[in-house]
């Protein structure tokens, strides 16, 4: 008799890998009734012939590479792997991550596709587009895509903590309960890509790191992608300060939406000023997303639009007024 131990890799979520209450394996051994296997934390220990231990540790690399894959595993996949000796082949077409129980998160936009090839080609890019439009969603889909692929070591998001008509300071909790409303859509992305058990390891062990903008002062951020959204309510040294953050093997995302600055109408957002400066720069590039890449409820889209109008409307009567005050001097 042989006796060996399988340890599954990193980034496979044991929670998905074994199935409720352990369903997965129990398939798996019921399917290998010859042999006795032992499953604790990620380790797999198989006890039995030579040549049935060897055949099972290849199905078990076969299902932990799919599990890693599309974060997902069940009864048809374990049949066609074990029992069937079939490959399974995942659609890639647009294809950027598959989250949580194989959801497949793709580019659907033609921006998004544009966002996801400058990835490939830089290592700073600037996506601006309005609420909806899928920029932030798909910045952190393509952060996550590299952490798998271990491309980088770790991912940093990022979002300035500005106080809507209220302190920081006043607000109940410690300094982690006062910021967390502001990074909440961060965390709704990522529980939407990494299971809850290995999401939630990852940020205890700092592999994924949620922070303020104010917390990036002085790092140097290696082997990371760093993803800073909700730019456009940074200032000029705010934004300058985060830039210079990048470090080697790393890649850099700034997402931002101009028309909701929440900044002193005195204040120039430094978004508006970095994509101004960088214009041209060779490792730079800037998307910009608009309401036809809107990937929400569709009302979304009609709310964009009918505020672009009312702001034109303004915009007209506005300059209207000047010019008459102008002519009447």
């Amino acid at each position: 008799m042989t006796e060996q131990l399988f340890i599954l890799p990193e980034d496979v979520d044991t929670t998905v890998f074994y199935g409720v209450n352990n369903s997965n394996m129990r398939l798996i051994k019921d399917l290998h009734p010859t042999m006795r296997i032992v499953a604790r934390g990620n380790i797999v220990k198989m006890v039995g012939k030579a040549a049935e231990v060897n055949k099972m540790e290849q199905q078990l690399k076969a299902l932990a590479t799919y599990c890693s894959a599309t974060n997902t595993l069940d009864e048809d996949q374990i049949i066609a792997i074990i029992k069937e000796d079939k490959e399974i082949e995942q659609p890639t077409e647009k294809l950027v991550v598959h989250g949580v129980a194989g959801k497949m998160i793709a580019a659907r936009t033609p921006n998004q596709k544009l966002l996801v090839k400058a990835f490939h080609e830089n290592d700073l890019m600037f996506a601006i587009g309005p609420a909806g439009s899928g920029k932030t969603y798909m910045a952190i889909a393509l952060a996550v895509k590299a952490l798998k692929s271990k491309e980088v070591r770790r991912i940093i998001l990022s979002r300035p903590a500005v106080e809507a008509g209220e302190k920081l300071g006043f607000l109940p909790g410690d300094m982690k309960e006062k910021i967390d409303p502001y990074l909440q859509p961060l965390y709704d992305a990522l529980q939407d890509m990494i299971p809850g058990n290995k999401l939630n390891d990852y940020l205890t062990n700092g592999t994924i790191q949620i922070a303020p903008l104010a917390f990036m002062r002085g790092r140097t951020l290696n082997d990371a992608v760093v993803i800073l959204d909700e730019a456009q309510n940074t200032s000029k040294q705010q934004i300058k300060m985060f830039l210079t953050r990048l470090g080697f093997g790393s890649k850099m995302i700034v997402t931002g939406d101009l028309t909701q600055i929440d900044l002193p109408s005195s204040q120039k957002s430094g978004l508006r000023d970095a994509t101004e400066v960088l214009e041209g720069v060779p490792g730079i590039a800037t998307i910009y997303f608009s309401k036809q890449d809107i990937v929400r409820h569709k009302l979304v889209q009609r709310i964009v639009d009918a505020y672009d109008k009312k702001d034109l409307k303004e915009e007209k009567n506005f300059k209207m007024k000047v010019k008459t005050s102008t002519n009447k001097e």
